[in-house]
């Protein structure tokens, strides 16, 4: 027997009805490209949104075609996230700091008909547009009279130009929610990029487990400033969890140095944030050296990349802010898990409560996962035994766009489908989810793991240091031993001996204790702001060790 509920579909431009319906004067603020601080409403994003897709209807872009975004993130890119995917066509977020092949290769992958940019983007549009046929028009995000005239690029149109004359009435097409509605490539794989494929209803799930109290307790009352990049994985679903709770929006632009997004917190009364360590990092260093303090902000999202413990004792003990440790995959659109303490922690000493919140967390309703070992099978909850992190859900892929890289789930007994992350982890009797490495970087010495997570979190509790990584390289005796590359603050003095020292004692055992360090201007990273530890191993490729140097760390 069916349930007799009325039957709506969950539809991307249902939630922007709704912030416009009921937060219709709630903020969004955006930092532009031009350099100024721009203000609108919900209802103004509602307004654009609809011109937008009467544009799309005029320039004929079809039902599921998809829709380039060479964007940062601000009220424009707000717009086209609502009027694409609301009309039934596919939002298609490129991340600008690929290289111009792998742009060009992804345009073209994706079959984009459309592609709207910023103009600080100029330069990249210019290396890629010839090489990108099947972009039928190009749209500069810009006013007419900011429209470059020679730009190169034929019949490039401006955005504000190209909708300002389109009607604001447009009924939302109704339709199945589990069309497509957004597409975004992944970054960290080998050889071409894979496209992940969302679709409205995981889209809708997904902002509604955003906004629990116990994942990133999103209210109307909050104003978030998404640091985190709109073009890759929307933005950790933000967007769309603005809309659903009508939160003020607080978008940085360009402007993402520590200076510029502490006055931007400051000046809009920032209370949520998210981003990724790097430009927490950043932030910190500006706020230690100018002896600053937050006057709003109460917490932050913190993913991307594992969150060193330092950083999360800087927010908690000197700020005041709470650190929400999260982790998640574009193939997960792409929240995993969520660290909040459960009722029963708040009790524990400050001490005790921090090494729970080191961890990544516990699983968002709708993300089911296990570790299992090298034969398939599941390993108990125990905080203790390390496997492979496999995930299902609703808005987990089930795979890649054109079928790319075939079909990447595990079937369990029953024949269910497990997408395997490629992290190793723990998961504890509470559930809470600890990743001890990327699969294709634990370090195996002797025939015994080692966790370069860990050895990098305790050289970034150093006062000195500012970034590190931890890769193995050859050893004759060892098979492969720890060595960490490290930058230090700006001014700051540290030696090979002084950092070495500084991990004695700490929870490693001593033959954990990397063999050499690398003092190094920059740790290259990649499109996300993620440590390229591929490039690094190529380019210490030829760093060897001494028998007899290893021999001591990891026997004395």
């Amino acid at each position: 027997m069916l349930g007799l509920m009325q039957e709506h579909p969950l539809l991307i431009s249902s939630l922007l009805d709704f912030a416009e319906r009921h937060h219709g004067d709630g903020e969004i603020v955006s930092r532009r490209v031009e350099g100024d601080i721009h203000r609108t409403t919900w209802a103004g994003i509602a307004r654009r949104s609809r011109q937008l897709a009467n544009s799309l209807e005029s320039a004929a872009v079809e039902p599921s075609g998809r829709v380039g975004t060479i964007a940062w993130n601000g009220y424009r890119h707000l717009e086209l996230y609502y009027g694409v995917s609301g009309s039934g066509r596919v939002l298609h977020t490129i991340n600008p700091r690929l290289h111009p092949d792998q742009v060009a290769w992804i345009i073209n992958h994706a079959d984009d008909q459309l592609l709207c940019f910023d103009l600080s983007f100029l330069p990249l549009v210019q290396a890629v547009h010839a090489r990108c046929p099947a972009v039928r028009q190009w749209v500069a995000l810009c006013e007419e009279d900011k429209l470059p005239v020679d730009s190169g690029i034929p019949h490039l149109l401006s955005y504000e130009g190209w909708i300002g004359g389109a009607s604001a009435h447009y009924d939302w097409p109704r339709f199945d929610e589990n069309m497509a509605s957004s597409m975004c490539y992944t970054s960290g794989t080998t050889g071409h990029p894979k496209a992940a494929l969302y679709s409205h209803r995981s889209t809708l799930l997904h902002a509604y487990a955003a906004a629990l109290p116990d994942a990133m307790g999103i209210s109307s009352r909050d104003a978030v400033l998404p640091v985190v990049p709109m073009f890759h994985v929307n933005a950790w679903g933000i967007p769309y969890a603005g809309a659903l709770t009508g939160c003020k929006l607080v978008f940085p632009g360009p402007a993402l140095d520590g200076k510029s997004v502490y006055e931007l917190i400051e000046s809009e009364s920032v209370s949520f944030a998210a981003g990724v360590p790097t430009v927490w990092q950043m932030l910190l260093e500006h706020m230690d050296t100018g002896g600053l303090r937050f006057s709003s902000l109460d917490r932050t999202v913190i993913g991307g990349a594992a969150c060193p413990p330092s950083m999360l004792r800087a927010f908690k003990e000197r700020y005041g802010v709470e650190v929400l440790h999260g982790w998640g995959m574009t193939e997960m659109s792409p929240l995993g898990t969520v660290c909040t303490l459960k009722k029963k922690h708040l009790d524990l000493p400050m001490e005790a409560q921090l090494q729970i919140l080191q961890k990544q967390g516990r699983g968002l309703f709708g993300v089911e996962m296990k570790i299992v070992d090298a034969q398939g099978s599941e390993l108990p909850w125990d905080g203790q035994a390390r496997g492979d992190l496999l995930v299902k859900g609703p808005w987990v892929v089930q795979e890649y766009f054109k079928g790319d890289g075939g079909a990447p789930l595990v079937p369990d007994a029953q024949g269910r489908g497990w997408f395997p992350t490629g992290d190793v982890a723990t998961i504890d009797a509470d559930g809470y989810l600890q990743i001890t490495d990327r699969s294709k970087d634990v370090i195996k010495s002797g025939g015994e793991w080692i966790s370069s997570i860990d050895i990098e979190n305790i050289a970034m509790a150093h006062p000195a240091v500012a970034m590190a990584a931890c890769i193995g390289v050859p050893h004759p005796k060892w098979d492969e031993r720890p060595i960490i590359v490290v930058v230090t603050r700006r001014g700051a003095q540290l030696t090979k001996a002084k950092l070495l020292e500084f991990y004695k004692g700490k929870a490693v055992a001593r033959w954990q204790i990397p063999d050499d360090v690398i003092f190094v201007e920059s740790i290259p990273l990649g499109a996300t702001g993620k440590m390229l530890k591929t490039q690094l191993r190529e380019q210490l490729k030829e760093h060897r060790l001494a028998d007899r140097q290893a021999e001591v760390t990891t026997n004395g």
